[in-house]
């Protein structure tokens, strides 16, 4: 009897272990993900999630299906790696050459990990099984794209150059002491002799 209750709870716990639940939760706001086993914070990774001209749908979602080298027929054979899909349209975690913008709302939909992250959550789904897992989206990519810094030449104030402009002194010319005449002085006219009726020589 006592070797059957210890058979049935080693099965128990071979059972409870092999249904872990993982739960995948994506803070849009921040471009973060959260991975949680059976409750207890496991992982916490940069994202890049829907640009605001594809926005990744919030919701609740149970991931149904994986692959591991997943091509996009949708943007050109783009390759995505380690693919889980959780929406019927193809919304799906996957990683990304693209590591760079990592943090930033860059997709066409999807969630991007980096390439090693994207495997680690694969093997973990993997072998917990896909069906055990759900995924969690809040927030907006709008809000996200608010929250990042803007770069120096965005936050650099116009103002002018002024390394070359030339600076002119008025220089102070004597003003004339009257408007109305000349006051240059007085010079009499040279005499010039006068023959008959008045007419020069």
């Amino acid at each position: 009897m006592r070797s059957f209750i210890v058979a049935f709870a080693a099965l128990a716990f071979a059972s409870g272990a092999a249904q872990a639940k993982i739960a995948i939760t994506i803070d849009k706001n921040e471009q973060l993900m959260t991975v949680a086993v059976d409750g207890v914070e496991r992982y916490h990774w940069p994202v890049s999630t829907g640009n605001p001209s594809h926005e990744t749908p919030n919701g609740s979602f149970r991931t149904f299906r994986m692959e591991e080298d997943h091509f996009s027929k949708e943007f050109d054979d783009a390759p995505m790696p380690h693919s889980i899909f959780f929406t019927k349209i193809g919304h799906a975690i996957h990683g990304t050459d693209s590591e760079g913008r990592l943090g930033t709302p860059a997709s066409h939909g999807c969630v991007r990990l980096s390439r090693a992250n994207a495997s680690t959550l694969y093997a973990l789904v993997q072998k917990d099984g896909v069906l055990n897992t759900t995924v969690t989206l809040t927030g907006s990519s709008q809000v996200a794209l608010a929250r990042q810094p803007r770069s120096p030449a965005n936050n650099a104030v116009a103002r002018r150059d002024t390394s070359n402009r030339r600076l002119y002194n008025a220089q102070a010319y004597p003003q004339p002491q009257s408007q109305y005449y000349d006051n240059r002085g007085y010079a009499p006219r040279p005499y010039a002799p006068r023959g008959l009726f008045g007419y020069p020589d």
